[in-house]
């Protein structure tokens, strides 16, 4: 599942793509490994904690988006 995260832009730093930085991550263990041709971060398995994996970013896969609630 595609979370919103990238490094598209600069390799290595990524971002999600509001334009945030990452301030706390869950790569799975030996990833990031992609590096220019995996700028997409998903979540490869859904029962463990750490588990985002780069991906190349053309790849169909489920999604999750985020909307702000108004106050």
């Amino acid at each position: 599942m595609w979370i919103g995260l990238t490094d598209s832009e600069t390799e290595g730093t990524w971002k999600w793509v509001d334009g945030t930085p990452v301030t706390q991550s869950y790569w799975a263990s030996k990833e990031p490994n992609g590096k220019t041709t995996e700028n997409c971060g998903d979540i490869k398995k859904y029962d463990a904690e750490n588990s985002w994996n780069d991906e190349g970013c053309h790849h169909s896969l489920y999604w999750v988006c985020e909307k702000k609630v108004p106050k």
